[in-house]
């Protein structure tokens, strides 16, 4: 079974005695008994049988045994009850002794005459580790089932038919081929960089790897090379076991920056230099290790201002966005909202128990008009308390109570505006909401031409939502 078998901390761990010297065995039973549940060989033979019939967590073995040696029964067992570990001691042991038996399963080495209490200390310090080992591997399983479910309900599945989300995708597909190449994705808050990034590296070579996300706005400058080197035990205050930073979690992976144009000026220097030397060091190390990572970054900043280096690095811009991925608002692609509160209605039928039917006419007629200021997040929210407040088959308008009020403000803010071109916008938007998208009858309504009303439909990026 093995120590990583061992779901219970309290439950005594098992350990088998192998060693010919009946002084030996007599001194670790008298030992050891009293704190673990123990079983003694003497020959090789014997242990294997009792291997063989119970749960053993650690042998400890003499070195020079009748029947084979040491490293001879290292061998054996770690080929067929790999989680078992061994601890391994010896009258005449040399170094290269030593290097053989931890280099072929050996968990730890002693020299006769030992301290048991040594013995005692390197029982737990095993299972510590493999405790560690095993919480580990618990990760490792966690990761690989969530980054498949992510790759089936993802991917590049982004919600929408709309020109702009299928330019995205195609411009995403294209990207995830190149190896390296840096990518800053821009967009309003909640317009779903996380999702393109993901999207990008489930499409990728290296979609097999990890995919770490950083807020980099949330990382102060004190933590940074902890954050993202890691450190090694004792390095400093609170530094209680040794932890690996995000460039070394992350390699062969892909690495995405969240809020990247809030980083401080400091951390932006910092962040320069190792993208730049693909180098970094542990912080209370001296050993130098290099990464191998896609960096995506992402952020809801003026990308022009960021160019400009008013509140951001030129040089570290550059060395960021050498392809640029911009996501529309979902006020710009009208006419995926009908998709969209389909897929929410279903997610959240599931994810709440939920019978649900339908959609109201009105329901859509009102998300539609809706600017939707938070995008896609905001959308997601709002369907999450209608569903939790929906007590019939059809989900009305009532249940978005949230809306009305926030259209209204909305509307009485576009009042006020004296962009002419915004307000041009807005009035094309409302005409063409009022008309069920009618372009013949929304032009009647503006009193212009049909094919006027077009070409000012595409000036401002206003899609057909019947298309």
């Amino acid at each position: 079974m093995g120590i990583l078998n061992n779901e219970n901390l309290n439950t005594k761990l098992s350990v088998l005695v192998l060693d010919d010297d009946l002084v030996v065995r007599s001194t670790l039973k008298s030992f050891l008994q009293k704190d673990f549940e123990l079983f003694l060989a003497s020959t090789p033979s014997v242990a294997l049988r009792i291997l063989k019939e119970e749960e053993v967590d650690i042998v400890i073995s003499d070195f020079q045994l009748p029947e084979m040696n040491g490293l001879e029964f290292i061998r054996l067992v770690k080929e067929k009850y790999p989680d078992t570990e061994i601890i391994m001691i010896s009258s005449h042991a040399d170094m290269d002794t030593v290097i053989d038996a931890m280099r072929i399963g050996a968990i730890d080495f002693f020299k006769k005459p030992f301290e048991v209490d040594a013995i005692k200390i390197s029982i737990e310090r095993t299972r510590k580790f493999t405790e560690l080992g095993k919480n580990l591997k618990v990760q490792e399983d966690r990761f690989i089932v969530l980054q498949k479910e992510l790759l089936e309900k993802t991917g590049i599945d982004i919600i929408g038919r709309s020109s702009k989300i299928q330019e995205l995708k195609e411009i995403m597909r294209k990207v995830a081929q190149t190896p390296d190449t840096s990518i800053m994705i821009t967009g309003e808050s909640g317009t779903g960089k996380e999702l393109v990034a993901r999207g990008i590296h489930n499409l990728s070579s290296r979609k097999d790897q990890y995919f770490g996300a950083v807020n980099t706005s949330a990382i102060s400058e004190s933590l940074f090379e902890s954050e993202f080197f890691g450190h090694k035990k004792g390095a400093f205050t609170g530094a209680d076991e040794n932890r690996a930073g995000w460039f070394e979690i992350a390699d062969k992976g892909t690495l995405f920056l969240d809020e990247i144009g809030d980083m401080a000026p400091a951390l932006q220097v910092k962040l320069l230099r190792v993208l730049e030397d693909r180098k970094y060091i542990r912080v209370g190390s001296q050993k130098e290790q290099t990464f191998d990572i896609r960096v995506i970054s992402a952020t809801n900043k003026n990308i022009e201002k960021l160019k400009k280096g008013e509140s951001f690095r030129t040089d570290l811009f550059h060395r960021l966005a050498t392809f640029e991925i911009h996501i529309p608002p979902l006020r710009e692609r009208k006419n995926d909202i009908p998709l969209l509160a389909e897929h929410y209605l279903s997610f959240f039928n599931k994810k709440l128990g939920k019978k649900v039917k339908g959609i109201s006419d009105d329901t859509l007629n009102l998300l539609i008009s809706y600017d939707f200021p938070g995008n896609i997040r905001e959308m997601r929210n709002l369907f999450e308390r209608a569903l939790i407040l929906c007590d019939s088959d059809i989900l009305d308008k009532e249940y978005f109570s949230q809306i009305k009020g926030e259209t209204q403000a909305s509307s009485e803010e576009n009042l006020n505006t004296f962009d002419l071109e915004e307000t041009e916008r807005l009035t094309i938007i409302k005409a063409l909401e009022r008309c069920g998208y009618n372009k013949s009858k929304a032009a009647k309504l503006l009193n212009i031409q049909w094919n006027a009303l077009y070409r000012r439909m595409q000036k401002f990026g206003i899609e057909d939502i019947q298309t």
